[in-house]
């Protein structure tokens, strides 16, 4: 038998209000202003023109209002009072004396396709081995690579072109691309693709070399095992380094070589660091803090429903519910704004606090260890906030354009107990590798054995988790002749 039950429990849940700011909170300035485009679009109420007042920034903040109130009587003396509403509870001047972030995020251009699209224009091809070169192209992904194989893209074009051709024409139209710059370009792998770059150089005693290591030896030379491609080709290490330095010049990624920048997206900082000796300061960038106010013509429309009073018909009471909601959602938005300008201010300055040493003077191993949950009692709010100001966040300082998690790291143990950042082992670790000796690179136990001397307890397998963090391969790809 089922038995039924009463059961209380206290749980804590967002309201709609809340989760849009959270939200807010979270997008990058070119969401914020697309966010704010889609806003003025679908409020009437709400527009983006420009009010002048002398008032100062800690007046502008607008009372948070409770759309809940939307079922209820229509009070109009709750917007509308004997005295006029003050102009500073119906707008939101954000602008900031940081004006220099506007750059525009889109940079014009071609891309390597387009680029290799008008190649394929000026080769004399049918209409058939036009289509079929198109598709192949259409399969070089961004480093310049064709990762389908010939007997894929004949299937490809049955299926999805209704093309029928077989793997003589497909390899014609192959060689055809691969005939395009950048040179390494339509290669399947890497060895073609160094070898498509070898064959268009001039054919010296040391690319011939080239050529025939890549072609016999290529795993070997992948792992750097030079003596063994000595011993095979029974040459010197002095021949072979000639022959190495022409493969080094080659590029492993063709496609990456195009300076063509069409749709590239600019990072757009969120904040600028300027630092006067000891002295530090940031601002928030405009287009961070749009300028929105609350229609006026809205507010006459109240002001006219008021002068009607208790003769307002039943149109007119659904007219002016339609006014009251946009005005509840337009101000709502202006308050939201606000918060996230506030929230996004106190998240750098609390940053700022705690990494001033690193901030004036630039040394990554100035960095403390300070973790999300550091700057959350810092200013008082929760770690979930701080995580969704940091995400897609950037600061602009005099040592680059860093994204804010950058200052973010975890903290290890030195001998004496003292707490260090991650990044600074990892500094030290890059700084170490830098002035290795190339023809005898460290490998990661010299390297644990440098820290441990250092008074840095680790392990190597920590050491060997950074080092991938930061794509340094391991010792013997790094060994040079």
């Amino acid at each position: 038998m089922v038995k039924q039950s009463l059961q209380q429990s206290l749980q804590q849940k967002l309201s709609p209000q809340q989760i849009q700011l959270m939200k807010l909170i979270e997008l990058s300035t070119l969401e914020l202003e697309q966010k704010v485009k889609d806003e003025i679009e679908v409020n009437p109420a709400l527009d983006n023109e420009k009010i002048q007042s002398d008032l100062s920034e800690n007046d502008l903040i607008s009372e948070e209002v409770d759309s809940s109130r939307e079922n209820q009587d229509i009070d109009i003396d709750q917007y509308l009072s004997d005295d006029e509403i003050p102009e500073y509870k119906l707008y939101s001047n954000n602008q900031t004396s940081d004006d220099l972030n506007e750059r525009p995020p889109i940079v014009g251009g071609q891309t390597y396709l387009d680029e290799l699209n008008n190649q394929l224009r000026e080769v004399k091809l049918s209409k058939k081995e036009l289509k079929v070169g198109k598709y192949i192209l259409g399969c070089i992904d961004d480093d310049g690579y064709i990762r389908r194989t010939t007997e894929q893209i004949i299937d490809d074009l049955l299926f999805k072109e209704n093309l029928n051709v077989d793997i003589v024409e497909v390899e014609r139209i192959l060689s055809v691309v691969r005939n395009f710059d950048p040179p390494g370009i339509g290669a399947h792998n890497l060895q073609e693709c160094l070898l498509l770059q070898l064959e268009r150089k001039d054919k010296t005693d040391s690319v011939l070399f080239a050529i025939s290591i890549i072609k016999l030896q290529f795993k070997q030379f992948v792992n750097k095992h030079y003596d063994k491609i000595c011993e095979k080709f029974k040459v010197d290490h002095a021949k072979l380094k000639k022959a190495v330095l022409e493969i080094e010049k080659l590029n492993p990624k063709p496609a990456s070589s195009s300076n063509n920048t069409k749709y590239t997206q600019q990072i757009i900082p969120d904040f600028t660091i300027l630092i006067n000796e000891d002295d530090i300061q940031f601002y928030l960038n405009a287009r961070n803090a749009p300028s929105l106010n609350v229609s006026k013509e809205y507010m006459g429309m109240l002001n006219l429903y008021k002068e009607q009073g208790e003769n307002l018909n039943k149109d007119n009471k659904q007219a002016l519910l339609f006014v009251k909601q946009k005005l509840d959602s337009a101000r709502w938005f202006i308050n939201a704004i606000q918060q996230r300008q506030q929230t996004l201010i106190s998240t750098m300055t609390s940053i700022i606090k705690i990494q001033k040493k690193y901030f004036l003077s630039g040394d990554e191993k100035d960095l403390l260890p300070m973790i999300l949950k550091d700057v959350s009692e810092d200013i008082n709010m929760d770690i979930s906030t701080i995580s969704r100001v940091v995400n897609s966040k950037y600061v602009e300082t005099p040592y680059g354009i860093k994204s804010l998690k950058y200052y973010f790291s975890e903290s290890m143990s030195k001998e004496g107990g003292e707490n260090v950042s991650v990044k600074e082992i990892k500094s030290i670790i890059k700084d170490k590798i830098s002035q290795e000796i190339p023809t005898k690179p460290l490998n990661d136990q010299a390297l644990v054995d440098f820290l441990n001397n250092k008074g840095y307890q680790i392990a190597r397998r920590t050491v060997a988790k950074y080092r991938e963090q930061m794509h340094i391969p391991v010792a013997r790809l790094r060994k040079k002749i």
